[in-house]
Order: C-alpha cells, then sequence, then structure tokens
C-alpha cells in the first residue's frame, strides 16, 4: 500500500505517530503534559479511500475530553474526509488535526489556573497587597498564563504551571 509507506517515512521518528496496525495509525495532536493534547485513531476499511476512514477519539488518552468536544473534532474531520474521498488522506486528516488543534479545544475545559485566579479575585478585598507580594518570590498567575501559552507548543510546560494556590 502505497500511502502505508508514505506515513511511515513521514513520520519516521515521530513520537506522535503510531501504526496500530498497516491498516490502523493513532495520532497525538499536542505534547505530552499539554492539557490539550488529544489522540485520533484512523482505520482503513477495505474499500479506503473510495469510502472513508473510520475515525476514532476513543483512546484512553481522550478520556478527559468531554463527549461533545470528541463529537466536534469528529465532525470537523469527516468535512475534510468527505472533500478528500478517493484519495490517500490520512496524513491530510493528522495535518488538519494539527493545524487546527486550539480551535478544536477552544471549549475544553483545561485552564483550572483561569478559573482559581478568577474566582479569588471576586470579593476577596485584600488582593492587591497579596499579588504585589507574590510576584517578588513567584510568577503571577498572568505570567503563568503567559509563560504555558508560551511553551504550548513546544516541549514540556514548566513545573507547576497549572498547580492551584488552595491556601488562600
Amino acid at each position: 500500500q502505497m500511502e502505508l509507506e508514505a506515513l511511515r517515512s513521514i513520520y519516521e521518528g515521530d513520537v506522535c505517530f503510531r501504526e496500530l496496525s498497516p491498516v490502523s495509525f493513532q495520532y497525538r495532536i499536542g505534547e505530552s503534559g499539554d492539557p490539550k493534547a488529544f489522540l485520533i485513531e484512523v482505520s482503513w476499511p477495505e474499500t479506503y479511500p473510495q469510502t472513508a476512514p473510520v475515525i476514532s477519539m476513543d483512546a484512553f488518552f481522550n478520556n478527559t475530553i468531554s463527549s461533545a468536544i470528541k463529537r466536534s473534532i469528529l465532525d470537523k474531520l469527516m468535512v475534510e474526509v468527505e472533500a478528500n474521498l478517493g484519495t490517500a488522506m490520512t496524513y491530510t486528516l493528522f495535518e488538519y488535526a494539527k493545524d487546527n488543534k486550539e480551535v478544536f479545544m477552544e471549549n475544553q475545559p483545561v485552564n483550572t489556573v483561569t478559573s482559581a485566579s478568577n474566582n479569588i479575585s471576586i470579593g476577596t478585598p485584600d488582593v492587591p497587597p497579596s499579588k504585589k507580594k507574590e510576584k517578588k518570590e513567584q510568577l503571577s498567575k498572568t505570567q503563568k498564563r503567559k509563560l504555558a501559552d508560551k511553551t504550548d507548543n513546544k516541549g514540556e510546560l514548566p513545573r507547576g504551571w497549572n498547580w492551584v494556590d488552595v491556601i488562600k
């Protein structure tokens, strides 16, 4: 199978790519440790690519993603499938998912830091002084968030980026 050879050579050494069988492949979109990473699995029925591949997000890796989000990601991928029927499209689908990762996951509630800091600022009059103090010995929540965004796409996030300060 031409496409199989192509996938093997394109993704050789790519830790995100896994060949489960000669007709079944997994690709992790996002770095490990990225709360918005997800895994898509593409399997080829015998009549592929004349018929659509089977795309699944049932991998255990996705167990924190809401089913609504999975549904919407699969729907968007199926639109791509329709557009590419008859052609080898596994690579196209994986790349499409990579390019649209942020859009796919925009409604996935992951950023506990944001919600925590929002709650803190509501009805807590003594936030400003403690914020000033906090800045000296550690990054403020906003800085952490910026840092998290910055390191999102390349490699691990800094240790403790999503810790929530429960003591307050």
